[in-house]
C-alpha cells in the first residue's frame, strides 16, 4: 500500500501545512506554543519533502490491463524474480536515476547515463501458456543487437525458471520479456 504513496508528496503536505499553521499562529494568532509546531516540525518536514521529490523516481506505468488469465498464471507460476522486478518497478524510488539501474550496468547496456535505456513501461502476458513479464524499453543508443548479443547474460542473471526473450517494437523501442518455464518450476 505504501509502496504507492509518494513520499516526497506526502513530506511536502504535511510539512507545508504545519509551516503554513506555524507562520498563521505567530503572525495573526500570537500563540507562541502553535509557532513552535510549525518551525520545529513542520519546515523540517518541507525540507524533507523538497528534498524526497527532488530525486524521486516515479512507478513505471503498465501499458496494458492484466487479464485475469493472466493474474491466475501469475498466481501460479511468477518466480520470485519476476515478482522483485515487477514489485521494484511498479514503486517511487529515491535517489537513483533511473529505474533497472544497476541490472542494465551489471549486464553491460548502460555504458553511461546519456545512453542507457530508459523502462517506460511493463505488461503483464501470457506467452505459450507461461506467465510473462515484458518491460519495454526506450532505447534510442542501444540497437537490438547488442541487447541480443547480451541474450545468455541475461538468462543467467535472472536466474533458473526465466526465459529472456528480446524483440524490438519500433526503431527505437526493445521489448524484454522474462518468460516463466513452468517445467523448471515443477522439478
Amino acid at each position: 500500500m505504501f509502496r504507492k504513496i509518494s513520499l516526497g508528496s506526502l513530506g511536502l503536505w504535511v510539512g507545508g501545512t504545519l509551516t503554513l499553521i506555524g507562520f498563521i499562529a505567530y503572525f495573526v494568532l500570537d500563540n507562541a506554543t502553535l509557532n513552535l509546531v510549525g518551525f520545529f516540525y513542520g519546515f523540517p518536514l518541507l525540507l524533507g519533502g523538497l528534498a524526497l521529490k527532488s530525486s524521486e523516481l516515479k512507478p513505471v506505468p503498465f501499458t496494458q490491463p492484466t487479464s485475469p488469465e493472466v493474474l491466475a498464471l501469475r498466481q501460479q507460476q511468477a518466480t520470485a524474480i519476476q515478482q522483485q522486478v515487477r514489485a521494484d518497478l511498479d514503486r517511487y524510488r529515491y535517489g537513483q536515476k533511473a529505474h533497472f539501474e544497476q541490472a542494465l550496468a551489471y549486464l553491460g547496456l548502460s555504458p553511461s547515463d546519456e545512453v542507457r535505456p530508459v523502462v517506460t513501461g511493463m505488461r503483464e502476458a501470457a506467452i505459450d501458456h507461461a506467465y510473462a513479464l515484458i518491460l519495454e524499453f526506450d532505447s534510442p543508443a542501444i540497437p537490438l543487437a547488442t541487447w541480443q548479443q547480451k541474450q545468455e547474460k541475461m538468462d543467467s542473471f535472472f536466474g533458473a525458471g526465466v526465459r529472456v526473450a528480446v524483440s524490438q517494437l519500433a526503431s527505437d523501442r526493445i521489448e524484454l520479456s522474462l518468460i516463466a518455464t513452468p517445467e523448471t518450476l515443477t522439478d
